[in-house]
C-alpha cells in the first residue's frame, strides 16, 4: 500500500510538469518562497537518493545535483533532463528495495546521523510525506502559470 501511494505521489509529480516550458518550471510561487516546479523535481530525486541509497541500502553517494538540496537552478539544466535524473533515482531505489520487507532495517552510511538505524516503513512513509508537500507546492505552482492538473 505505501508502495502504491508513493508511486501515485510521483505520478502525480510527474503530471504536473507536463506541458511545461523552460520559463514555465522556473518560475518561484512567490516572495519569500523560491522552489520553482524544476527545483521541486531536482529537490526530489535528492530526496530518492538519500533515503534509498543511504538508508536502508547504506551507501555512501554523491547527491545528483551540485546543490545538495536539489533547488539550486542551473541555466545549463531544463525539466527533460531533472525528470530523467529523477526517474533514474526512482529505478536505483525499486532495485535497491526489491525483495526487502516493510519490517527491514538499515543504517545512515555517511554524515549524521551515520549508524542510526531507519525500517523501510518509515523509509516509505516519510517519501508519502515528501511527496504529498511538495505536491502540493506544485499545484500552487502551476495555479501561477494560470494552470490546474487535478490529482
Amino acid at each position: 500500500m505505501l508502495e502504491s501511494r508513493l508511486d501515485f505521489h510521483r505520478a502525480t509529480l510527474e503530471l504536473k510538469c507536463r506541458g511545461l516550458d523552460d520559463a514555465q518550471v522556473r518560475l518561484a510561487p512567490a516572495e519569500p518562497s523560491s522552489p520553482a516546479l524544476l527545483g521541486l523535481v531536482q529537490h526530489l530525486a535528492e530526496v530518492e537518493r538519500n533515503w534509498f541509497q543511504r538508508v536502508p541500502a547504506g551507501l555512501e553517494v554523491p547527491p545528483p545535483f551540485a546543490d545538495e538540496t536539489g533547488y539550486g537552478l542551473d541555466p545549463e539544466r531544463g525539466l527533460q533532463e531533472a525528470l530523467d535524473v529523477w526517474r533514474a533515482q526512482i529505478a536505483r531505489g525499486r532495485e535497491l528495495l526489491a525483495g526487502r520487507e516493510p519490517d527491514d532495517t538499515g543504517r545512515m552510511a555517511d554524515k549524521p546521523p551515520a549508524g542510526v538505524e531507519v525500517g523501510v516503513r518509515r523509509v516509505l512513509i516519510h517519501l508519502v510525506e515528501e511527496y504529498a508537500r511538495h505536491n502540493g507546492h506544485a499545484d500552487i505552482l502551476r495555479e501561477r502559470i494560470g494552470e490546474t492538473t487535478g490529482a
